[in-house]
């Protein structure tokens, strides 16, 4: 049997393992041993096998996640984020459909100290969701809402999914936070902008919300969440400026969250045992599916498989544009059944040495890539950021209402896709002002 059939037996094993609900971490780990087994022989799959996971772990680039997933379960647990609705609602919702447009801008915020989009959809849907059906707002909106703002937490930096791609695709997580700056603001904008337009032309979906508040109360509502607006300025002028790296900005960020909580007087030591805890939980389910990505993606390489599938395509005269087409298809459709760290995992052994054959910038690409993942975190039937919206809410809101409220916000995504596509300077335009 020939390497390439043995790669591809191999893929289309792992496909069934994870059909089956078996962890993708195991199921990938499992045929890449056996893979290389079938290769190399049983003692190099041992030894492969021993040896990667300890070197993987060790990698001092990627203590980035466990501390950035500590940042921001700190700021969750010790209530520095807790009133930033109700700020965002002082100076928003004046606007058709103002009490969206503030869950759409709390979730920015909220992204942008956590990395993390299911833990940004998970805070919000208990806050700002019951809010809005209060005021009679549609509740496929209302939940729509904040199942894709909730997204926001995959483009917006810090990235736990940028901090990946940068690993595996060797390019700087510096630029990579630098590059997903504008889009994320951009798709914030661009679900503000699908907000009015959809109540301008349909008033029912949000009834105005006649709200006045007085200068002590916007005063009181903005004074709440000043630790979050130096938290996340902090860390990212760091990295901007060349202060400190990703993953040392990770752990100012972390340290400074203790610190700001110390200040507002919400730190103890509840706070510290649960952040601590979700982070090292949180770390552990990403590095066992990033492991067993790790040895499928060194059985692919012996197998020759991403080398085989580049010439193919380049041979059919693929360019530029076609790779990016053909990605954005496959990841559509993946997207529709596998978490974004999975996606992404699964595919950069085939998908980068295709990307790099055809000269595309790998910054730009993985902008796109990471778009494409947050577009998936709310696609039938496995959008996990709708399954978490349904799981906060309870039996407040149906899943298909949830699921017919994210078709808009979809829209929206595509278009802001589309954009970044066509226009690629607006990724790259910020990490090329970096030193």
């Amino acid at each position: 049997m020939d390497k390439f059939t043995i790669g591809m037996m191999a893929t289309g094993a792992g496909v069934i393992l994870i059909a089956l609900r078996i962890q993708i971490g195991v199921a990938l780990g499992i045929v890449s041993f056996f893979g290389i087994a079938t290769i190399l022989g049983w003692r190099p799959a041992w030894g492969m096998v021993t040896a990667i996971p300890f070197n993987f772990v060790g990698d001092w680039n990627l203590t980035a996640i466990p501390m950035f997933l500590l940042m921001g379960y700190i700021a969750f647990s010790a209530g520095l984020t807790a009133g930033l609705f109700q700020a965002m609602r002082v100076m928003l919702s004046w606007l058709p459909g103002g009490l969206a447009i503030a869950s759409v801008a709390a979730c920015a915020f909220l992204s942008a100290a956590s990395g993390s989009s299911v833990a940004v959809s998970a805070a919000m849907a208990r806050i700002a969701t019951p809010e809005m059906l209060k005021y009679k707002y549609d509740p496929g909106l209302a939940a729509g809402v904040i199942a894709s703002a909730g997204t926001l937490g995959s483009m917006i930096p810090p990235s736990l999914l940028m901090v990946l791609y940068g690993y595996f695709a060797d390019v700087s997580i510096a630029k990579l936070f630098m590059a997903g700056f504008i889009p994320g603001i951009m798709s914030a904008f661009m679900f503000a902008a699908m907000i009015i337009i959809r109540v301008k032309l349909d008033p029912t979906l949000a009834p105005p919300v006649t709200e006045e508040f007085k200068p002590e109360e916007r005063r009181a509502a903005l004074a709440d969440v000043w630790p979050l607006p130096i938290l996340i300025i902090s860390v990212l002028v760091g990295i901007f400026v060349g202060y400190f790296t990703p993953t040392e900005g990770a752990a100012v960020g972390a340290a400074l969250a203790i610190v700001l909580a110390a200040i507002k007087g919400t730190l103890s030591w509840r706070v510290l045992q649960e952040a601590s805890l979700s982070a090292l939980s949180g770390t552990a389910s990403i590095f066992m599916v990033v492991i067993g990505t790790v040895l499928l993606g060194k059985m692919m390489a012996l197998t020759g498989v991403p080398e085989v599938i580049s010439k193919w395509l380049l041979g059919m005269g693929g360019d530029q544009l076609t790779v990016v087409l053909m990605v954005v298809v496959l990841y559509l459709i993946l997207g529709c059944f596998l978490d974004s760290i999975s996606i992404l995992l699964l595919t950069m052994p085939i998908i980068m040495p295709i990307a790099r054959a055809v000269g595309a910038d790998l910054i730009w690409f993985g902008i796109i890539l990471v778009k494409l993942l947050e577009i998936g975190l709310v696609t039938p039937p496995v959008g996990l950021n709708v399954y978490v919206m349904k799981s906060a809410l309870g039996s407040l809101i149906p899943l298909s209402t949830i699921f017919r409220g994210i078709a808009w916000f979809v829209v929206a995504d595509m278009i802001t896709l589309t954009l970044i596509v066509a226009f690629p300077w607006l990724a790259l335009v910020l990490p090329s002002l970096m030193k």
